[in-house]
């Protein structure tokens, strides 16, 4: 035994100073002297119009559901009636709020009707400061000239989130109920939470084709995941305690449903209607891609024109309505919580014909009875000098600001951005390959090496290899910079109090905002470039990095901190060689966030000149002959956001193990 002892205590002793640095680094060394070797041979570049043989099939399979859309049974019964009823649904609302109806010029009910019923609920669930943000925000519509596309984007929207809500809240109390189930849907809504909004889009559209009634399925298949994981959550917190009372009651399982479990977990539940609210709200934008009517559309014509001003006051619009949205709905969840010094729960339930319910109810009928109050009064102006001010404003800034936006531009670009983007693509398909399984199984483990082998193998399949590198080029340096703008604010926030409080309420309202709108800001700064994708991706996906790395840094223990500051450490050894590395699970799950909410908006950046895979899922849209390749660009982003998510999620395991 002594021995054997012997004999393994090298090998420890070598396990021990090899640690995964370093094989990381002898990894990228190779990689650089192979590339160096072998720079420029089978890198499966494929020219813009060309074609697979995958693309072809893809556009004839398209093509034969095309024709066979009314006489297949699966269509014909399955598929049609599922289009169908969402488009009646849609249609319906539509004609409530937005669209004329059965002759008449103007919906049913008008902007006075709309503004008066968006005040009473948000007085209803909320409080008086709510309504009042509420009904301001719906009048900025009117002003802005967008009163009938920002009816059309909220009854998309309505419509989505009403049939996410009858799908997601059944199937999470099940999950919440039922380990079995939980366990079964977990792995799937783990995957429907990893895929970039963009690629849900193309494969719908072959199945329901374009419109509001395949934004509205695109839009509940997206949104229903934060519903049915949050009231799985909500119902599985509920205490064992007094679901045992009150079965030693004698209450029966759906007695203990109804009274008992979703009561308690009610404001959790409201949680998850306004996340649901949210995902709706930014998937709809995003479906102008597939004609969808409302805000999205026009900010897609006016990123697609390079007109800032209508691009930034339609995404002013989106951001008021998202805005209002989130508070209607935190205020509810609020409330639910909210208890009086006697123990009871205050109840956010108000009057239904209380004089707020009279005055909705009149509202209502003026706007469905007279033209001025159904059609919104004036001509836009607001809207027209916003978009003025943003066209100045963007002029402005390019003339005045053009050394520093471009010095910037092109020290990203040139110093990290194209070094890294040839290194991937005209590095040998194979080489680029093996790096990422080795690394995907140093960092991660065998089962992440097996998942990015199986993902490699599958991008090669779709035959837009060198595409597929751009856009991780594109990710991988905007998720570093992502990380460089986490770490530096995120221990700042994490080491003050006062930080925290202060910046924390920013990056709320930065996550509350659909990615749409980050573009546009950005591409006044910068014009239709690579990096206006890039740094529109740090800004979405920087507060949510932020956030993880404060929590993680402000959870090291504070008797650990004060034992290294009475050893004599300054602060930024404190931060290097304590809080940093006594956060390193907190970092590697900001790491595995920022590439997934990057991939997200680098994706987007196709609409303004990134190029690469989101060039392609636009194209596809456009123009029917590339609709295969399009289809096979939306697969590749899946297969790059797996393989991120896997590796990362695994190497956060590992390292808080």
């Amino acid at each position: 035994m002594a021995a054997v002892a012997d004999a393994t205590a090298p090998v420890a002793t070598l396990r021990k100073k090899v640690s995964r640095p370093m094989v990381v680094a002898a990894i990228v060394l190779v990689w650089l002297v192979l590339f160096a070797a072998l720079r420029g041979r089978q890198t499966l570049t494929l020219a813009a119009a060309d074609l697979t043989g995958l693309h072809r099939w893809l556009n004839d399979v398209n093509d034969s559901i095309g024709a066979n859309r009314n006489s297949n049974p699966v269509f014909l019964y399955f598929f049609n009636q599922i289009r169908l009823v969402i488009d009646n649904l849609v249609t319906f609302v539509q004609s409530l709020i937005s669209q004329p109806t059965d002759g008449r010029p103007v919906p049913q009910i008008g902007w006075l009707g709309v503004v008066g019923i968006t005040g009473y609920v948000s007085w209803a669930v909320g409080n008086w400061r709510v309504a009042l943000l509420a009904v301001a925000g719906f009048t900025f519509f009117g002003l802005q000239g967008l009163w009938q596309e920002s009816m059309d984007t909220l009854a998309l929207t309505l419509s989505a989130v009403l049939v996410a809500l009858l799908i997601g809240i059944p199937l999470g109390v099940w999950a919440g109920l039922s380990d079995r189930v939980n366990r079964i849907m977990t792995p799937f809504l783990d995957f429907m939470q990893t895929m970039p909004t963009f690629v849900y889009l193309a494969p719908l559209t072959l199945i329901f084709l374009i419109g509001g009634a395949s934004a509205v399925i695109t839009t509940v298949i997206y949104a229903a995941p934060p519903a049915i994981r949050i009231t799985a959550y909500a119902i599985r917190s509920v205490p064992e305690t007094t679901v045992e009372a009150a079965d030693s009651l004698g209450a029966t399982r759906v007695q203990q449903l109804v009274k008992v479990l979703l009561p308690m977990s009610k404001r959790t539940v409201v949680v998850g209607v306004n996340q649901t609210i949210m995902a709706a709200l930014a998937m709809v934008t995003i479906a102008a891609l597939i004609d969808a009517p409302g805000l999205g559309k026009t900010v897609v014509q006016a990123l697609q024109s390079l007109d800032v001003g209508t691009a930034f006051n339609a995404g002013l619009a989106i951001v008021v309505m998202a805005i209002v949205l989130d508070r209607v709905t935190t205020a509810a969840a609020v409330r639910t919580e909210t208890r009086r010094t006697d123990g009871r729960f205050l109840k956010w339930r108000r009057p239904l014909l209380g004089a707020g319910g009279v005055a909705a109810a009149v509202l209502v009928y003026l706007s469905h009875t007279y033209v001025w109050a159904a059609e919104f009064p004036g001509d836009g102006t607001v809207g027209s000098h916003i978009a003025s001010a943003a066209d100045t404003t963007s002029t402005w800034l390019q003339d005045n600001l053009y050394g520093l936006t471009n010095a910037l531009r092109d020290a990203v670009t040139n110093g990290l951005l194209n070094p890294f983007q040839t290194l991937l693509t005209d590095s040998p398909w194979w080489l680029v390959g093996a790096v990422l399984v080795a690394l995907g199984a140093v960092l991660g483990g065998w089962r992440a090496g097996v998942t990015a082998a199986v993902c490699v193998g599958l991008l090669v399949g779709t035959g837009l290899w060198s595409d597929s590198m751009t856009t991780l080029a594109s990710t991988v340096v905007a998720t570093i910079l992502t990380m460089l703008a986490g770490v530096v604010v995120g221990v700042w926030m994490g080491r003050s109090t006062l930080a925290d409080r202060l910046i924390r309420p920013t990056l709320d309202a930065a996550q509350v905002m659909p990615p749409f709108v980050y573009l546009v800001p950005f591409l006044a700064l910068f014009g239709a470039t690579r990096f206006t994708a890039i740094i529109a991706g740090v800004v979405y996906a920087a507060p949510v990095a932020i956030k993880i790395i404060a929590d993680g840094v402000r959870n090291v223990s504070e008797s650990t901190v004060e034992a290294a500051t009475s050893a004599g450490c300054n602060t930024w050894q404190i931060i290097t060689k304590v809080q940093l590395p006594m956060a390193r699970g907190a970092l590697t799950l900001a790491t595995n966030q920022g590439l997934i909410y990057v991939l997200s908006m680098v994706v987007l950046g196709g609409l303004v000149g990134a190029g690469a895979l989101g060039y392609d899922v636009v194209a596809g849209f456009s123009q029917s002959e590339l609709y295969g390749k399009g289809l096979a660009a939306g697969l590749a982003i899946v297969l790059l956001g797996v393989m991120f998510d896997r590796i990362t999620q695994a190497a956060a395991r590992r390292t808080r193990a």
